[in-house]
Parts: structure tokens; C-alpha cells; sequence
């Protein structure tokens, strides 16, 4: 039941994820910019590295206006300098999803039991999905807890196929059954968790599969080879 209220909370409330404004700037001159943005919900009034430009975050996404706040634009921060993404670095650190809000007992565990652990968010139909199980089924040293979120809009046979690997004796063997040898699988008929994890993947702003969280909450959406994708789980 306590898990249900944080997702539902999650789900109502995503703006409460985000922090307050920059306390550095002006009370008016974020007044100024909340003022000439009205019909925008903007959750944070952040400084740039740019003179004169300020960074403000709607939802899970980031726009940059003037000190006026009557110009707004979109697209990417650059520092040429340093060869650095500004934009990509500032929308992984608010897009952050606490690991401790995932419901692991709703999850397929995998892997190596003492290894990093992270998260994928899956639909058994997806393409891109099972490049990722390929990636998977290669890489070491890694803990894996597999969500089941059919993404039904796409694939009208995944809801079926997720709650026929839920139900088998061996969720991860019925999984990759599904995805990796391209087996039909029957079955189903016992309560899972789909609706839930529905709920908690908006509730994240999680719209597509895959979608792999890292322990330290990074997101990243889509697929890449072991090499790589246990790189960019440990930073090295």
C-alpha cells in the first residue's frame, strides 16, 4: 500500500522531483521571468554560464531565456572550451530517478547476484529491446532487474506475452525464451504487476523501451553493446 502512495504521489506531483529557484538570482528578476512566462509551469530558475542567460526547467526538459524573460529558446548549451555538453549534463542530473523509489519485487532478476546493480524497463515485442537482452545476456558483473512495461499502443501481443513470463516458473527463462530465441510462450492467468509498473513508469516520465536506470539514478533510453553499456554503469 505504501508503495502505491509514493508512485501515486510520483505520478500527481512531478514537479515536487525539481529543485526551488537559484537563490542567487534576484527575487525579481525571477519574478520577472515567471511574470513574462505565465502560461508556462516552470519548476526551476537556475543561472548559466552565460552572462545574461538563465537556464529554467519545465518538467523533464530545459529551455534558456534572457534576464527579461521575454526570450525564450531551445536546444543545447555548449562549452567549447572544454568540448562539453552543458544541456545533456543539466538534463541527466534532473532527470535523476531515485533508486530507491523502484519496487524491485516487481522486477525479473538476472545476472551476477553481487554485481552493479541497474534497471531496464522492457516490452517483449521491442526491437530495440532485445539488442539490449543480446547486450545483456554478454555482460559481467552486473545485477539486473527487468520491469515488464508492454508498450501495448505499439505491440498489442506484449501485454499477453509480459504476463505469460511473469507467470512461468522461470521468469528470467520464459524472458529470454521470448526475446532471444523468438519462442512463442503460453501461460498467464496469475496476478502480476503490469499495472503497477504502468504507473510507476509515468509517474518517472519513462515513455519508451528500453529505458535503463543506474544505480546512482542516471537514465539512459535505447541500447548499446556490454562493453559499453558497463561503462557507462560504473564511469569508467
Amino acid at each position: 500500500m505504501m508503495r502505491l502512495l509514493i508512485i501515486l504521489l510520483l505520478f500527481l506531483a512531478p514537479g515536487s522531483l525539481f529543485a526551488a529557484d537559484d537563490p542567487n538570482i534576484a527575487p525579481k528578476m525571477t519574478e520577472q521571468i515567471r511574470k513574462q512566462n505565465s502560461d508556462l509551469n516552470i519548476d526551476a530558475i537556475r543561472r548559466t554560464p552565460v552572462s545574461g542567460i538563465y537556464e529554467i526547467t519545465i518538467g523533464a526538459n530545459i529551455y534558456y531565456v534572457d534576464r527579461s524573460g521575454k526570450h525564450l529558446f531551445s536546444g543545447h548549451l555548449f562549452d567549447t572550451t572544454k568540448k562539453t555538453d552543458l544541456t545533456a549534463a543539466r538534463l541527466q542530473e534532473i532527470n535523476k530517478i531515485e533508486w530507491g523509489v523502484l519496487p524491485l519485487d516487481m522486477a525479473i532478476i538476472s545476472g551476477d547476484t553481487d554485481g552493479v546493480e541497474m534497471a531496464v524497463f522492457t516490452d517483449p515485442d521491442c526491437p530495440y529491446c532485445r539488442k539490449l537482452e543480446e547486450s545483456l545476456k554478454e555482460l559481467k558483473g552486473v545485477k539486473v532487474y527487468t520491469f515488464l512495461l508492454p508498450l501495448t499502443q505499439l505491440h498489442p501481443d506484449a501485454k499477453r506475452k509480459s504476463e505469460a513470463i511473469w507467470c512461468a516458473k522461470d521468469r528470467h527463462a520464459a524472458l529470454t525464451q521470448v526475446m532471444l530465441k523468438g519462442k512463442p510462450i503460453t501461460g498467464g492467468g496469475c496476478e502480476t504487476p503490469l499495472n503497477d509498473i504502468a504507473m510507476l513508469a509515468a509517474s518517472l516520465n519513462i515513455q519508451g523501451t528500453p529505458t535503463i536506470i543506474s544505480k546512482d539514478g542516471r537514465k539512459l533510453s535505447g541500447s548499446m553493446p556490454a562493453g559499453q553499456l558497463k561503462a557507462w554503469l560504473t564511469g569508467k
